[in-house]
């Protein structure tokens, strides 16, 4: 999939001793990796993965807010300056902030921009809904939109299991909101910050791009119009390939759901207000 993999940290030491750990795990020699803190490194990168992050997250993701966002700015311009063409996938929370955040401070289209947020989210409802059912995830089909964070919107009317509608009783349906809403705290009781579930999400964007593969999930995009919302980046179902995001599908939600949706927005607006 890749001939190349640099990897950038503030701290040198750090990024190549991961780059030393990646490499036993590649068979292919034609494929380097390399760990260094110069940002010249990136220049001519077809994906850029942000995951850079700094401060403690207690209860919410907007508490890393005054952390990242100097951080974002920073690598927005390093961006800018060494790989203008670049495709970028952001990780870093709060996810929606974040992206929107890089969108205007690099300068990139829009449709460059990607924050995976929304498709961590979404499999970690098709998760809890196979929990209650009783069966396998990949018979679920479920999707999250809206903030990445306590606002996160699932829509339950269009969940399916083998392809047949899910009716829950509203008990569960607010009890497997709770939960997907507190996964990501829930997970850091026990061990700390998602891992696993963030690669497999990020790998998942990056793969589309580099493979020209169309993907289908919910990603944190700049919209314009969609849903009746301009001017934030959102959880939103879209199609990525190699030209990044190349449709913003515009789905069926009952008056709750799309309720809770202008309301999540409202949420990610106030804080776009604070960078």
């Amino acid at each position: 999939m890749l001939d190349d993999i640099v990897l950038v940290n503030r701290t040198k030491s750090k990024a190549i001793g991961e780059a030393l750990d990646i490499a036993n795990t590649i068979q292919d020699s034609s494929i380097s990796v390399t760990g260094t803190d110069d940002f010249e490194y990136i220049a001519g990168s077809k994906v850029i993965i942000i995951t850079a992050s700094a401060g403690k997250m207690i209860t919410d993701r907007t508490e890393l807010l005054p952390y990242n966002v100097p951080i974002a700015k920073e690598i927005s311009k390093k961006i800018r300056k060494y790989a203008n063409d670049a495709k970028v996938i952001v990780v870093t929370n709060p996810v929606d902030v974040i992206t929107y955040c890089i969108v205007k401070e690099s300068g990139l289209p829009k449709e460059n921009v990607i924050g995976m947020g929304s498709s961590l989210d979404s499999g970690r409802f098709r998760y809890l809904l196979s929990q209650i059912l009783q069966t396998n995830q990949s018979k679920i089909d479920g999707v999250v939109i809206g903030e990445h964070g306590n606002s996160m919107v699932p829509i339950f009317s269009t969940a399916k299991f083998a392809g047949k509608s899910i009716n829950l009783n509203e008990s569960q349906i607010e009890q497997t909101t709770s939960e997907l809403r507190y996964y990501a705290a829930s997970l850091r009781e026990f061990k700390g910050a998602s891992v696993f579930g963030a690669a497999k999400h990020s790998y998942d964007i990056a793969k589309a791009i580099v493979k020209n593969e169309k993907l289908k999930i919910p990603s944190s995009v700049l919209v314009e119009g969609e849903y009746g919302l301009s001017d934030l980046c959102i959880g939103v179902p879209v199609i990525i390939d190699k030209h990044g995001t190349t449709i913003i599908e515009e789905i069926n939600m009952n008056e709750s759901e799309s309720k809770s949706l202008k309301i999540s927005a409202e949420i990610i607006k106030n804080n776009i207000k604070k960078i």
